[in-house]
């Protein structure tokens, strides 16, 4: 089992809940409004004046091959518009 953390710009969360959809994945907790600045050549994105765009993130738990397909999807859409800074971690978690 993994669990699947996603950081993305606000502009895409229609193509994030999207991609759960096409994996069937139906669980998951979501934080809108988070502020944030990547460590490659993103720009910040903290609701200011000068930075005014916004993050969202999420996490779901999910079967590895679940994740896998998820990660692939997501790929696509950041390829789409790399600017945006999309960026997903997975880590295997222990069902005990």
């Amino acid at each position: 089992m993994k669990a699947v953390f996603i950081a993305y710009n606000e502009a895409q969360g229609a193509a994030v809940l999207e991609a759960l959809e096409k994996v069937f994945i139906k669980g998951f907790t979501m934080w809108e409004q988070v502020q944030g600045r990547g460590s490659k050549d993103g720009e910040p994105h903290l609701g200011s004046h000068a930075w005014p765009t916004m993050n969202s993130a999420m996490v779901t738990f999910v079967d590895d091959n679940a994740a896998k397909n998820l990660k692939e999807r997501l790929k696509e859409i950041d390829n789409l518009k790399p600017a945006l800074g999309l960026r997903v971690f997975t880590w295997t978690i222990d069902e005990d």
